[in-house]
């Protein structure tokens, strides 16, 4: 399928799972997460979910983080030229929504791509070879492009992968792994 066509077909999906449906598949999700190779390391992106949009609960995710101290670190957007800014979480961290819904932190310190070990990306649909559709603003293939190669990329979905995505683009970064409430799949 094309991405178009997958974002919407998706997009659908989710707006049918209730509140009680999506936390359960993210704890899930969260309970998997904990079957990665990536516990040795220290930096962890996570996005905060745009509850509107249905996207996995990341709050279990992030309780696995803390407990297991390790330096979350979350976004804000620019949506004039399409770049994130890298912050760490703390307890004063705070969060405003942007105009999109996204939950963001206001201010606090910053973290250079080049610290982070670990991203956990949204994303409406993924392929069994790990290519992913998103919302198509380009800002997640953008960032990890900027990342380290070594740098572990892993989507976390509600939905098993499709077969292909067959409009890739040379920009397009690949996961290493996609989790979902049934499987982790790595590529």
């Amino acid at each position: 399928m094309l991405k178009k066509e997958l974002r919407q077909k998706y997009k659908s999906k989710r707006q049918e799972l209730s509140e009680a449906e999506i936390d359960h598949l993210s704890l899930a999700i969260a309970n998997n997460v904990l079957t990665l190779p990536v516990w040795d390391k220290t930096y962890f992106h996570i996005f905060l979910p745009i509850s509107e949009q249905k996207e996995v609960n990341t709050e279990f995710i992030l309780h696995l983080l803390s407990g297991k101290d390790k330096e979350i670190i979350i976004s804000k957007s620019d949506f004039g030229i399409r770049n994130m800014t890298h912050f760490l979480l703390t307890d004063n961290t705070k969060f405003k929504k942007n105009e999109y819904n996204i939950p963001e932190p206001v201010d606090g310190v910053e973290v250079p791509t080049s610290k982070i070990n670990v991203v956990f990306v949204p994303l409406l649909a993924f392929d069994k070879t790990g290519h992913r559709a998103g919302y198509g603003k380009g800002f997640y293939d953008k960032f990890l492009k900027e990342c380290k190669p070594e740098t572990i990329k892993i989507g976390l979905s509600f939905f098993e992968p499709e077969e292909q995505i067959k409009d890739i683009l040379e920009n397009d970064v690949k996961l290493d792994y996609c989790v979902t409430p049934n499987a982790v799949y790595e590529f």
